[in-house]
């Protein structure tokens, strides 16, 4: 059965593909999945939200095909209530999509619940945390960015951890952390509540994944 990405006490590993080796991501994708990560984190940018440009649907349900993992699709575009019934075909099982970039954060939230996959939002560094609080009952994760969307390799943004204590005490759902999560910051994140930890260059960067993973499980 395919792990879900429910509630639980645990702290959810979750390597960022953007930071892997796409040449070779069936082995890249292997290699985490055996040294015992709990989701794929899939960053998704048009170009326009973000200035990056990365991924699409397609990609997606490549992947889908290469790990039974649950794969968390964090879209950095705009409008994505325009796209989301194809990333959830390709095989997301959660989607996260920004505050910012929806013109109806409720209709596009609910479209989520809809098509069946688990629901999330997330917000830019600079966007205060309580535009997302009318939105906390319908949520089953929430993704605070650590560092500027966009790219990988940013420094860790230690003042994001208010709001990640701030939503601790409101919100019983995941929260993730993405940006500049290593085996020093990652301690720091959790204290504070979070209990998933996106990591790209920590994971991917390194020759050893299982070591990687284990070394930011270890840094409770």
């Amino acid at each position: 059965m395919k792990p879900t990405l429910k509630t639980s006490s645990k702290v959810f590993v979750a390597p960022s593909l953007l930071s892997c080796d796409f040449s070779r991501v069936r082995e890249e994708v292997g290699e985490v999945e055996r040294g015992g990560c709990d989701i794929l984190h899939i960053d998704i940018m048009d170009g326009h939200f973000v200035p990056n440009l990365t991924i699409g649907p397609v990609v997606v349900a490549w992947v889908r095909k290469c790990t039974k993992l649950p794969l968390d699709v964090h879209l950095m575009i705009d409008e994505p209530i325009r796209h989301l019934e194809a990333f959830r075909k390709a095989g997301a099982d959660a989607i996260t999509v920004h505050v910012e970039a929806c013109q109806d954060v409720a209709k596009t939230l609910g479209e989520i619940k809809r098509l069946g996959a688990e629901v999330g939002i997330s917000l830019r560094p600079k966007t205060p945390v309580e535009k997302i609080f009318p939105f906390l009952d319908g949520l089953d994760l929430v993704l605070v960015m650590t560092v500027e969307p966009g790219f990988g390799g940013q420094k860790f943004m230690p003042e994001m951890l208010e709001k990640v204590k701030n939503l601790r005490s409101r919100f019983k759902g995941k929260i993730s952390v993405d940006g500049g999560i290593d085996p020093e910051t990652a301690p720091r994140a959790i204290e504070a509540g979070a209990n998933v930890l996106v990591a790209g260059t920590a994971i991917f960067g390194q020759r050893d994944r299982a070591k990687a993973i284990e070394n930011l499980r270890k840094s409770r």
